[in-house]
């Protein structure tokens, strides 16, 4: 198996290895067990033992009856045999006990990786998934009946993040936005609107915040003649209006983020449609409806659930749950082709993962095809004390507030960096910090600082290597282990690794971690070397490469998290 020189260095080296053990094999007698055992390839902790490290060995110990040092000799043994073919990306593997292989990377392939950098830079970064999927990913989604608050402001960047991730990763992703225009609150909402404008008691479900003052204001005459023609609901007729008014200001919010989506969907436009009605006749089907009391109950303890639950009420009309129109949403996102539908929710809706997967599995969608996220509570704190996050009374800060105050960067880069199931408490005062307390502006900081050194080499009339150079992979081989440059190029090279990673765990904190030790390691090698030397020109032409990929891969991965890389600061 020839390595894939276009997938990342970490992929290359396991598909070396993968062809080494095939090799090894003639070696060592038939095994005793079956064998299904792929091949590990991580990160060492202790970077001197060399880049990677792999445990094959000790995992085939049992299969083959054979000490796991054995085995890793054997396999080390054949690695030497195409360790000197210019395109292997291991230049030795040292066998430790008790079986442990350590692999070094070759300098070529650092180089080669490197060169790849400047050759293409938009596609650095970005990977061939091994089985790309059609994913439809669905977040935020707030009830329209007020702006989007800071509480809301997790599911905005988790969704966006992931989306970016995965499409990194290979995958084709598309981004929804789920509206409940359909329920209760809505009609609170109008009737809150209504009771303003006409001087009257807000409702006791009403709501009171500054912008339903603001949307009684704004009311069109014509809207509100409409409302109060005979058999209209007033309520409802201004909700309708008022929650459309809300989804354009919300759709506002999150562009300002820079956070969009493919799909708009509303819940209305389910039971119009009739996906409630065909979800719930198909459940009828598969024969796990019942009827009690009057009511309609889905048999979802079939399917691991903790009760059955009530798709159609036992009122007269037989009108549908909230739940029945999940169940609708379910069948329609599937009949768009998906391969996999992903929910981000609060922690708050745990209750409602179990009963959604078994009514996917009742319509004959694998479960693993059908997957939640939950993310952890966010608390929000400015000078020691909590800011209170409800809708209902008024009491908020608007996302718009909040980036407007911290800025897009500095909360991109603090939701990013922690995982989406870990609770935060999220200092605001802190987050405004410009200082390299801040981790977004350390890394914005080295960024800025290598953009300025490349200006500063273009007017003095020193060209930073072109990828078509020649001399760029000779140059960048021929890099000393101890030098300063052989730290960084091992951190540019691990880019598209970390993407791996973050798409395979759906998480992001690994990528700021990356981002934030990639700008590390290039402040100790603009400390420790001397980038233009007259009297070296090929060594500062080497350097300059360095810099000009360090500069391609600190802004793809800023790109990535959808923070800036600043030119200047």
């Amino acid at each position: 198996m020839t390595p894939d020189a276009t997938a990342s260095l970490r992929t290359q080296v396991r598909q070396a290895i993968q062809s080494a053990w095939q090799s090894a094999q003639v070696d060592l007698p038939a095994p005793v067990d079956a064998i299904d055992v792929p091949v590990d390839i991580e990160r060492p902790a202790d970077t001197t033992r060399g880049d990677f490290a792999s445990t094959i060995a000790l995992k085939l110990a049992k299969p083959y009856r054979r000490a796991p040092l054995q085995i890793a000799q054997a396999i080390a043994a054949h690695v030497a045999t195409t360790a000197t073919d210019p395109a292997s990306p291991i230049a030795a593997v040292e066998v430790a006990p008790p079986g442990f292989l350590n692999i070094r990377l070759a300098d070529g392939a650092l180089a080669a990786n490197a060169a790849r950098i400047l050759r293409d830079p938009a596609a650095w970064g970005h990977v061939a998934a091994e089985h790309p999927e059609h994913i439809n990913v669905e977040f935020v989604s707030a009830n329209p009946t007020g702006p989007l608050h800071i509480g809301n402001a997790r599911g905005a960047f988790t969704g966006d993040l992931l989306c970016r991730v995965l499409t990194a990763a290979g995958h084709k992703v598309e981004r929804e936005y789920y509206f409940n225009d359909f329920g209760s609150q809505v009609k609170n909402l109008g009737a809150s609107v209504v009771a303003i404008r006409e001087g009257c008691e807000l409702p006791e479900d009403g709501y009171h915040g500054d912008y339903v003052y603001d949307m009684a204001r704004e009311l069109p005459a014509e809207i509100l003649d409409e409302a109060r023609k005979p058999g209209e609901d007033p309520a409802w007729a201004v909700g309708r209006w008022a929650s459309e008014k809300v989804r354009s200001g919300i759709e506002a919010s999150l562009d300002h983020l820079g956070c969009h989506f493919d799909v708009w969907r509303s819940e209305s436009t389910l039971h119009n449609d009739g996906w409630v009605t065909r979800a719930v006749e198909r459940l009828r089907a598969a024969g796990d409806v019942y009827e009690e009391d009057g009511a309609v109950v889905f048999r979802s303890t079939k399917y691991g659930d903790d009760k059955d639950r009530v798709i159609l009420r036992s009122t007269g009309d037989a009108a549908p749950t909230y739940f029945a129109a999940d169940i609708g949403y379910v069948v329609e996102k599937f009949s768009r082709g998906y391969g996999r539908i992903v929910f981000i929710w609060g922690e708050d809706h745990h209750g409602y993962v179990a009963r959604v997967k078994a009514a996917a599995q009742s319509l004959g969608f694998e479960g693993d095809r059908v997957q939640m996220i939950l993310t952890a509570w966010v608390r929000f704190v400015r000078d020691g004390k909590e800011v209170p996050m409800s809708k209902r009374t008024g009491e908020f800060i608007t996302l718009d507030e909040l980036l407007g105050e911290i800025g897009v960067d500095a909360a991109r880069w603090f939701f990013a960096s922690r995982a989406a199931s870990s609770g935060i408490d999220f200092d605001i005062e802190l987050a405004k910090k410009q200082s390299n307390e801040n981790p977004v502006y350390y890394v914005q900081y080295a960024y800025a600082r290598i953009a300025s050194i490349l200006r500063k080499a273009a007017e003095a009339g020193i060209a930073t290597p072109k990828a078509d150079d020649p001399r760029l992979v000779g140059l960048l081989t021929g890099i000393l282990p101890g030098a300063p440059e052989a730290q960084l190029v091992r951190q540019i090279v691990r880019l598209p690794e970390v993407v791996e990673e973050a798409a395979a765990s759906e998480e992001t904190h690994g990528i700021t971690t990356y981002a934030t030790e990639l700008a590390t390691a290039f402040h100790a090698f603009y400390r420790d070397a001397r980038v233009i030397e007259e009297a070296e020109p090929d060594r500062s032409a080497a350097r300059l490469a360095l810099v000009a990929a360090t500069k391609t891969t600190l802004a793809n991965a800023l790109g990535l998290l959808g923070i800036s890389a600043p030119e200047s600061m």
